[in-house]
């Protein structure tokens, strides 16, 4: 499995796992935990949750998938907006760490930009980090604008990654803030690579690259997201055939008619777009 490198040197996998709509009683929880298991074992060791999802139900099943066998895994939570003030943050961080059983959170990132100073939220982590409670820490649903801002408060610089909706039907972010990331050279993490619904994977052009890979058009959208050195997929699975197809995915590589046919079907970015969000 191909490997991309946090600021700090660490390096995780470019293909990893999300669990957003896990916790919230749709499948068995076990079943769940399975999946990210079965994740775990194909080598998709990034598993990505958040206390938003299912309001810590999602924290709970990364705790049962990752019990025995915590060092197999780099974990990844996010703290709500309201949550990240110095004292807040410690005491969110303190409720995620109980609910996954686990004694440290690998990345920890503000969930998306709200009303708390963001040098108080910096403060806040890097405590954390000094205490050893998180390895290392980061934004989601952050601009290109708000990423220029973050790394000009006190320790901002620290910042490991910013985590943001990319996929072909979805990708402003090509303009500003792909290119910022690579100037920082830091990491950037795709949420939804797949799309949502489904109508991204019914497109023509996902269908007829699916066709000549042999693939299918999921395992078509993650090879476009990892096209770039610098991205870090995120899907989501609960079906342990779509958690295989998704490991696979890490192996296909997208020729440039397909990626000419992609670009046709979904052109890219002339001008900055506001950044698109779930």
């Amino acid at each position: 499995m191909r490997t991309v490198r946090l600021p700090d040197g660490t390096e995780v996998v470019a293909l990893g796992q999300g669990t957003w709509r896990m916790g919230e009683g749709r499948h068995p929880r076990k079943a769940e935990a399975d999946a990210l298991r079965m994740g775990l074992d194909l080598g998709m060791t990034l598993i990505d949750t958040a206390e938003m999802y299912g309001e810590g139900g999602a924290e709970e099943v990364v705790g049962d998938a990752v019990a025995g066998r915590r060092d197999t895994a780099f974990i990844v939570s996010k703290v709500y907006p309201r949550n990240a003030s110095h004292k807040g943050v410690a005491a969110a961080c303190a409720r995620s760490l109980s609910r996954m059983r686990v004694e440290r959170i690998d990345l920890y990132l503000l969930h998306w930009r709200g009303s708390v100073p963001l040098a108080e939220t910096v403060a806040g982590f890097e405590d954390l980090r000094a205490a050893g409670k998180i390895g290392a820490w980061g934004v989601s649903n952050f601009d290109a604008a708000e990423m220029a801002e973050l790394v000009r408060v006190p320790d901002g610089s620290g910042c490991a990654t910013d985590q943001v909706l990319y996929n072909p039907d979805a990708r402003g972010i090509e303009f500003d803030l792909l290119p910022w990331c690579a100037r920082a050279k830091m990491p950037l993490m795709a949420y939804s690579p797949v799309g949502q619904g489904g109508s991204l994977l019914r497109a023509p052009a996902m269908l007829a690259a699916a066709r000549r890979h042999g693939a299918t058009p999921a395992q078509i959208a993650l090879a476009w997201a990892l096209r770039h050195p610098g991205v870090i997929a995120i899907p989501k699975a609960t079906i342990h055939a779509h958690v295989r197809d998704n490991a696979t995915a890490a192996t296909l590589t997208l020729t440039p008619d397909d990626l000419a046919a992609i670009d046709a079907a979904f052109p890219p970015p002339k001008r900055r777009q506001r950044l698109e969000m779930l």
